[in-house]
């Protein structure tokens, strides 16, 4: 069945059983665990090797936490004067 057809059936479906469907839809699109962690793994490796090949700049933990908290208190402050 062309998609567009399909798209019109589901389109006359009440909105719950549409969601079921979207629903389902999106489920079949996520990607497994092992994906994920196969992906991270990846771009830790990546990054890894960036680093030790002196490729990206580093910084230092506490220049990077300061940074960390101010951003933080940034936010927050955004969101109690809302």
């Amino acid at each position: 069945m062309p998609a567009d057809e399909l798209l019109t059936q589901v389109l006359r479906l009440s909105r719950r059983e549409r969601a079921r469907v979207a629903e389902e839809l999106l489920s079949s699109l996520e990607e497994t665990e092992e994906e994920v962690a196969a992906a991270w793994a990846g771009e830790l490796e990546r990054r890894s090797r960036e680093a030790v090949e002196g490729l990206v700049p580093l910084e230092d933990w506490q220049t990077v936490r300061t940074r960390i908290v101010k951003e933080l208190e940034r936010r927050r402050a955004g969101r109690s004067s809302s």
